[in-house]
């Protein structure tokens, strides 16, 4: 019932999304192209589909040869504008995604800034010390008002769009036909072997263009580590069954995690908190309660490292809290070898940009 209310809401959602959508490709509304290599990572649905771990696959793939710089909006922060993301900065200020990539690649260019084109225009600055050889849009699949090189879609193999329905009755932000804005299509999320039959069903599905790519990622869990301590876990957690564990964890998807960390631990707790939650002290509180309630000589509380970076920023935790914490990190990793054509894709389009690019400048200079 509630569902059949909301179909009016979700009909004049769809047409001013639609409309808007035409207005740029009529060229009523106008997109930004920048002299740079742009890839832009996105999804049409709300919830996660893996965006950071595949913007982190980028960062690691381009850092080496490249200047690569990362922008976000920053989900969630409470600052506005532009922001270089600092290893020191917090949360509230850049938001958990951007703070965990900095972290992670501590010599790339992460930033924030909700209106990306200001953003893209601030990193490409010729003020700038380092001007990015490639920029990194990260959650832009609807932010037509720049062009990137190569538009990447993102869709969860575990939660199909065909049959869904727009906001607020669905998880769609727009219209599967908006699918044809992508160059490649990415189905993340999936089982380590997909069947030739599950695969031509999904291509017939997201009704592939001639100048798109389809490829398939999983996410590869890695081994546990400690977010404060030093104290690494031994080989027995993975292979004895002796620890008892209580997961703790603000994302869209935590079931795969569960599903995932189950197999190691005797006993297992859930606390399941909304996508980018901030977590309280009475939050702290309940954690630690529910913790302290497992009977268990071996136990630890167990995160995703997105959620990690919102925990670090808790004031005052308790030495227990901090010795028991752990985060699970995760890579993704292509299905078939896939990730060879992949990574050639995305070397060549940021290697032959590059260096036309640099042609155009000395050009310019010999003629000025």
């Amino acid at each position: 019932m509630i569902k059949l209310l909301l179909y009016p809401f979700a009909w004049l959602y769809g047409f001013g999304v639609s409309f808007r959508n035409r207005m740029y490709d009529l060229g009523l509304l106008k997109s930004k192209e920048f002299d740079v290599p742009v890839i832009s990572i996105g999804n049409i649905t709300v919830g996660g589909t893996g965006k950071t771990p595949h913007i982190e696959y980028l960062v690691n793939l381009l850092h080496e040869k490249f200047a690569v710089a990362t922008l976000s909006r920053g989900y969630k922060r409470k600052t506005k504008g532009f922001r270089y993301v600092e290893t020191s900065s917090t949360v509230l200020e850049v938001g958990d995604e951007p703070l965990q990539i900095k972290n992670k690649f501590q010599t790339v260019t992460v930033s924030v800034c909700e209106n990306r084109v200001v953003g893209a225009e601030k990193l490409l600055d010729l003020k700038n010390a380092i001007i990015p050889d490639v920029v990194l849009l990260d959650d832009a699949f609807q932010h037509r008002r720049i062009t990137p090189g190569i538009n990447i879609l993102l869709i969860d193999y575990n939660r199909q769009i065909k049959e869904d329905t727009l906001l607020p009755v669905g998880r769609l932000r727009e219209s599967v036909t908006q699918m044809r804005r992508a160059n490649v299509i990415i189905f993340t999320k999936c089982p380590d072997k997909i069947t030739p039959i599950m695969r031509r069903i999904l291509m017939n599905d997201v009704a592939l263009k001639p100048y798109q790519e389809l490829f398939f990622t999983t996410l590869n869990y890695q081994k546990l580590e400690p977010v404060f301590s030093a104290k690494k876990l031994g080989d027995d957690f993975y292979e004895e069954r002796t620890y008892s564990s209580l997961i703790v964890t603000g994302i869209a998807s935590p079931k795969p995690i569960h599903k995932y960390l189950k197999q190691f631990s005797e006993k297992v707790e859930f606390l399941a908190y909304p996508d980018h939650y901030n977590f309280s002290k009475a939050d702290i509180s309940t954690i630690l309660q529910k913790f302290n309630s497992i009977n268990s000589e071996k136990k630890i509380i167990i995160t995703t490292e997105k959620d990690a970076m919102r925990l670090k920023d808790q004031k005052d935790l308790t030495d227990e809290f901090k010795n028991a914490l752990y985060y699970l990190p995760v890579k993704v990793k292509f299905l078939q070898d896939e990730g060879k054509a992949f990574n050639k894709k995305i070397l060549n389009y940021v290697g032959e940009n590059k260096s036309n690019r640099e042609l155009h400048k000395r050009k310019n200079k010999r003629q000025s």
